[in-house]
């Protein structure tokens, strides 16, 4: 980031107090939980716990480190990112991403998809139904009467082939038989994590198929800057280079249309507090208990910056770069801080972290003017996303 944008941050936090994040006007808005989790606790989970066999293949967790000292750890279950330690502004290090300290916790039933790599279609597809060169095709349905990222048998529950190439780079690869899940052809997927030493997390996909399938794949890391099991992430401040979004039901199935930002508590084009019109009476966010929806990015070529976010608290922002047209902004509206195994046996709450979940649009093999997800046999799938941190003082 630079100089600019760091004052901006700075002169934004202190014209916004962070009361005004939620005990604001609005009568059915809720307090702000400040306590903070001390950075100087955060460690990578124990190996150990994640050492298993599911149907004979081995499970491990891989642990990448930088120059700085930065690291994070990824399992091959899921492809799932446990832990991602950076630097907050007193050079402590602090784990940004929510997840469990061992595997039994990642497989147990309606398990947020915690880090995990979804496919073969991330977000929803309508009613699991889709067309495709005139062939009807039923997907497994998980989510209501929809599903939801790759259905009940997605990647998120499957065993990578894992191949640690130097210390920050780990690749892992795939291979979904044709109609797994519902969905045609036989597809190879590779999927690479790099941490760089300018404390970037950067994941490429790709992808090929022997037959006509769709294909959208995305990484489903729950961030909070404050430090996972920190209470709230109402008092980030947010921007998305986006001045559209697509609009949801009910069942938060996109309708069709795409409507602009603007006037709407769903402009973050200008940075602002996550928390500052999350309650506000409006029925996209009745729909989604708080934001849950695709923004449509600005139109780019090659990698380019879709979002910035930062935490007044700990100093520590995130830049989000992709090649992507589209990112899901969740904040979290579903976690319910239930069950206390955490990393750290911490409760992981309502709104205690968000997801910026870059994509293809969700329902797009049903909506014809959205961009298409279609991958047909010679092509490559190919996209890279970045997760850039850096610490302002």
């Amino acid at each position: 980031m630079n100089k600019n944008y760091n004052l901006i941050y700075l002169s934004i936090i202190l014209l916004l107090t962070l009361t005004r994040c939620e005990n604001n006007s609005n009568p059915n808005s809720r307090s702000v939980n400040t306590d903070s989790v001390s950075s100087s606790n955060y460690t990578i989970p124990a190996a150990g716990g994640f050492e298993g066999n599911i149907e004979g293949k081995p499970i491990t967790l891989y642990t990448l480190k930088n120059k700085n000292g930065a690291e994070a750890a990824i399992t091959n279950y899921g492809g799932r990112l446990v832990s991602l330690l950076v630097p907050d502004r007193n050079q402590k290090l602090t784990d940004v991403i929510l997840g469990y300290d061992s595997l039994k916790s990642y497989q147990k039933k309606g398990e947020p998809y915690f880090g995990a790599i979804i496919g073969r279609y991330g977000n929803r597809i309508a009613k699991g139904k889709f067309v495709l060169d005139e062939k009807s095709y039923q997907l497994q349905v998980n989510d209501g009467i929809n599903t939801l990222h790759g259905g009940s048998d997605g990647f998120y529950s499957k065993v990578w082939t894992a191949k640690k190439s130097d210390g920050q780079t780990l690749e892992l690869n795939y291979f979904s038989k044709d109609n797994e899940a519902g969905y045609p052809g036989n597809l190879k997927v590779k999927v690479s994590y790099k941490l760089t030493d300018d404390d970037a997390l950067m994941i490429t996909y790709s992808a090929v198929t022997d037959k006509a399938t769709i294909v959208n794949l995305t990484n489903h890391a729950y961030f909070n800057l404050n430090g996972a099991g920190n209470k709230t992430i109402t008092d980030h401040l947010l921007t998305i280079e986006a001045d559209a979004y697509t609009p949801v039901d009910k069942t938060l199935i996109p309708t069709g249309k795409i409507e602009k930002v603007s006037g709407t508590p769903f402009d973050f084009t200008k940075p602002t507090l996550i928390g500052e019109r999350i309650n506000d009476k409006n029925e996209q966010l009745e729909y989604g208990k708080g934001y849950d929806h695709n923004f449509v990015l600005r139109p780019g070529t090659g990698l380019r910056k879709v979002a910035t976010v930062m935490s007044p608290k700990t100093g520590i922002a995130m830049e989000v770069l992709t090649e992507e047209p589209g990112i899901q902004f969740y904040s979290g509206n579903f976690l319910t801080g239930k069950d206390q195994d955490g990393k750290g046996k911490v409760n992981y709450g309502y709104r205690s972290a968000f997801c910026l979940e870059t994509q293809h649009f969700p329902d797009a093999p049903n909506q014809p003017s959205f961009p298409a997800t279609v991958l047909r046999p010679g092509k490559v799938y190919q996209t890279t996303t970045v997760y850039k941190f850096s610490a302002l003082k």
